[in-house]
């Protein structure tokens, strides 16, 4: 294997190692962070208080590992548009995981502790791109999820097909339910849902770039 190859390989598994990572910080801290609830609080409420730093370093980092990891698959596309594009798109979703990590959301709902249990009237400029750069990065990645499905299909490897499809469908679904349930008894569920889909696509991401990184391997 010759060093452009063995480049690639790092690359790849940047995005390997990605997923694991979010989501053992996440939920270590949903464990041990006091005053936070799930069923209330968006993951982004853990860059807030005292111990803001450690998802701020989470955000940063893994969406640092998910940017290699878009380089390394836009090494292996080649020729094929498909792969290109998907590269691009899940770059663009590392950008917005990066960027979620610079800019951090407002208090909001009783979280730190001591915070009013509202929405803030206004706001924050940081707050706003904070907002601005999760959207960007969670509809990237749906769309990259079902630009990797139409790919797969056609090389006739239907369970990832499969797998990269449902992984885009649920988390739309997702994201349509936690605008539409955002107020009122089922926000909670909205909420849950939402985790669930941010999940999925974590280890989705892995699995690809796993994937990827194995037909290096076969080379």
């Amino acid at each position: 294997m010759n060093n452009k190859a063995e480049q690639t390989k790092l690359l790849l598994t940047s995005g390997v190692l990605a997923g694991p990572l979010y989501i053992l910080v996440g939920l270590a801290q949903i464990l041990t962070r006091e005053g936070f609830d799930i069923t209330r609080h968006p993951l982004s409420f853990m860059s807030l208080g005292d111990l803001g730093w450690i998802q701020i370093a989470n955000f940063i980092v893994t969406g640092l590992l998910v940017i290699a990891s878009a380089i390394g698959l836009r090494r292996l596309a080649g020729a094929e548009n498909r792969l290109r594009r998907g590269a691009l798109l899940i770059g663009i979703y590392g950008l917005g995981v990066l960027g979620g990590g610079i800019f951090v959301t407002d208090p909001a709902l009783g979280f730190p502790p001591g915070t009013p249990n509202t929405y803030p009237e206004t706001m924050s400029w940081h707050g706003l791109l904070h907002f601005i750069f999760g959207q960007l990065g969670f509809l990237a990645l749906i769309i990259a999820s079902f630009v990797y499905a139409r790919y797969f299909a056609a090389k006739g490897l239907r369970g990832w097909a499969m797998f990269s499809a449902l992984t885009g469908a649920i988390f739309l679904f997702a994201m349509i339910a936690g605008v539409v349930t955002s107020v009122g008894d089922s926000a909670a569920l909205g909420l849950l849902t939402l985790y669930a889909a941010v999940t999925l696509a974590w280890i989705w991401l892995s699995a690809l770039s796993y994937y990827m990184r194995s037909r290096l391997d076969s080379q």
